[in-house]
């Protein structure tokens, strides 16, 4: 049984951090938000969608699917009462020369072989797309941990 731990320090009104490994990252946590770190709602969102990419990274090569690069939208719409996420949707972009049916069977296994993906889903409406498309991946600026 895989396991995993992650520790997270409240640093003071205006947000935390959360550290796995060597990696270090900034949390919203504070009541008016941050817009330069990612609250709860948007880390979950964020999961969901790494997930899915280390997903096609893992089965990609076991389908001998080749790809250029990966785009993955993930949107999380958030009801009051009681506050949960009541459904999260998704888009992937492959830029890839592969076959429709390539494409939908890269799909069905991101569907499949997800741990965030089945946690999620086993309690949330989650539902998306694949698409073909050509990729224009922006830069990171202002990364730093």
């Amino acid at each position: 049984m895989l396991t995993y731990d992650v520790t997270l320090d409240r640093i003071d009104a205006n947000g935390s951090t959360v550290r796995c490994k060597t990696a270090c990252i900034a949390v919203d946590s504070a009541l008016a938000g941050r817009a330069d770190a990612f609250n709860p709602a948007e880390l979950l969102l964020a999961a969901v969608g790494a997930c899915m990419l280390k997903n096609i990274e893992r089965v990609a090569p076991m389908l001998h699917f080749r790809f250029r690069g990966v785009h993955i939208s993930v949107h999380g719409e958030r009801q009051d009462a009681p506050p949960r996420m009541q459904r999260i949707s998704y888009r992937i972009v492959v830029d890839s020369d592969e076959a429709d049916h390539r494409l939908a069977l890269l799909h069905r296994n991101v569907q499949q072989f997800g741990t965030v993906f089945n946690t999620v889903a086993g309690g949330t409406p989650l539902d998306g797309s694949i698409e073909r498309g050509s990729l224009s991946v922006p830069p990171v600026s202002g990364a730093s941990s």
